[in-house]
């Protein structure tokens, strides 16, 4: 099952996979909740999961599925290296979507035979990051205000906190993002996966 919301690569996806003889696309969908219905409906042998989609992300979808088979058998397609989204999704294989034409196939039969695949430079970005504290929730809801360029007195109306206590988690923010400001803190929660566009 292939799992994308962009009708060119879904396309493109099926053309490649379809031309082997030992493979066929059997269930399309375009947002995790259809991939979820037509999971329950086909059963893969392998499902090929974009991150980012509307509605429903990749990574819930995922969670969904695994929830109901444990075995399920998954590659992550992203355009995101960042070392965040592949932890996420570490127990699927990964492939960005710049291998496609070149490791697609590969990384299904890998796959299907119980191995994962991580790429190099994904796995180095993650063993970078490995002892790095994590950004927590409430950190993230602040990294989110900061994002949308809100004030520190406008994310503590938000969140119900005082500005004091915003300014706290700005420090230990800029701290394990290793940042210079608030505004490259942004960039590296992006480029990293903690924040979606």
């Amino acid at each position: 099952m292939a799992v994308d919301d962009h009708p060119l690569m879904m396309a493109g996806i099926a053309g490649e996979i379809n031309a082997q003889p030992d493979m066929r696309v059997i269930a399309e969908a375009s947002d995790g909740d259809e991939a979820l219905v037509l999971f329950r409906k086909h059963r893969p042998d392998i499902t090929l999961m974009d991150i980012r989609m509307p509605k429903v992300n990749g990574i819930d979808a995922i969670s969904a599925i695994r929830r109901e088979d444990p075995r399920a058998r998954i590659i992550v397609l992203t355009t995101a290296a960042g070392d965040v989204q592949a932890v996420s999704a570490f127990k699927a294989g990964y492939l960005l979507k710049n291998l496609l034409r070149t490791e697609l196939i590969e990384t299904i039969r890998l796959v299907h035979s119980g191995c994962r695949r991580i790429p190099p430079e994904v796995a180095q970005q993650i063993a970078e990051h490995a002892a790095d504290d994590g950004i927590t929730a409430r950190e993230l809801d602040v990294l989110r205000g900061i994002a949308k360029g809100n004030s520190n007195k406008i994310i503590a109306s938000s969140l119900n906190i005082s500005e004091h206590t915003v300014k706290n988690h700005l420090k230990n923010i800029l701290s394990k993002l290793d940042a210079s400001d608030r505004t490259h803190a942004v960039m590296i929660a992006l480029k990293r996966g903690f924040l979606e566009m």
